[in-house]
């Protein structure tokens, strides 16, 4: 609120990033836009909503946002789209966006579409019920690392507003054990055994597992986390609950019982 009178933007990440916090809520981001417009009733509120469609009955823009951005390689995409992403909210707002990621007169009229309207809208088509089966595969995996000793966030019990979990893996060797676990139960480079590495954008070495169809594709199971204490592993994705579990499974058993 005392920063929102002088900001044209106030940005919502919805999901967490490399923090360890549950995803917010719709309530919370209703609360946020409610005290930014308070304080500055022309703020534009804007949500990056990456891992959260489709998971609650109700998406930001109902919730406060005027404009709602994504990934079509995550939830809207349903691991069919290959490629893209997703500007949606105010008219007036989608068409600005337009004008300056195309150019100005053409907007959304014209521009590159690389032949995948088909996929992307059959993605669209499927991806409720893809997201249902990550969040299915979340909530197992969350169970399952509560037997183990871990504190998973969220829990199996609570209200889900993204695809992700996160837990502290505590070793360095847990953590990695768990990515190469995931990773040889993909179908695709199962034969692959990732390794922790510099990456452009982060302070740590991270380490990341993804057997997808789709290169980058986290709607497909994956995980990944940084290579520092206290070795915080991020679980997202599943595109049917049958094979996810069995890589659950095998990232669980790989982490913790290996020997």
């Amino acid at each position: 609120a005392q920063k929102a009178p002088g900001a044209k933007v106030c940005h919502i990440q919805r999901s967490r990033g490399y923090l360890q916090r549950n995803a917010f809520d719709l309530d919370t981001i209703q609360k946020i836009a409610d005290t930014a417009r308070a304080a500055n009733p022309e703020i534009i509120i804007f949500v990056d909503n990456c891992y959260g469609e489709f998971t609650q009955m109700k998406e930001p823009c109902q919730a406060g946002a005027d404009l709602v951005v994504g990934s079509l390689i995550k939830n809207p995409g349903g691991g069919i789209a290959p490629t893209g992403g997703y500007i949606a909210g105010r008219k007036d707002l989608v068409e600005l966006c337009a004008y300056r990621l195309n150019a100005p007169g053409l907007g959304k009229d014209l521009g590159c579409t690389l032949e995948t309207p088909r996929d992307m809208y059959l993605g669209f088509y499927y991806a409720p019920g893809v997201v249902c089966e990550a969040i299915k595969t979340a909530i197992y995996a969350q169970c399952l690392l509560e037997l183990v000793g871990k504190k998973p966030i969220p829990r199996y019990c609570e209200d889900h507003n993204d695809i992700v979990t996160c837990f502290d893996a505590d070793t360095a060797d847990a953590l990695i054990g768990f990515c190469r676990g995931i990773q040889a139960a993909s179908p695709v480079d199962s034969y692959a055994a990732p390794e922790p590495s510099p990456e452009p954008g982060y302070t740590d070495e991270v380490i990341m597992a993804s057997g997808s169809f789709t290169q980058g594709s986290t709607i497909e199971l994956s995980c990944d986390g940084p290579l520092r204490e206290p070795y915080t592993c991020y679980l997202q994705g599943g595109l049917n609950f049958a094979a996810s579990r069995a890589g659950v499974l095998l990232a669980v058993q790989n982490a913790y019982f290996k020997d």
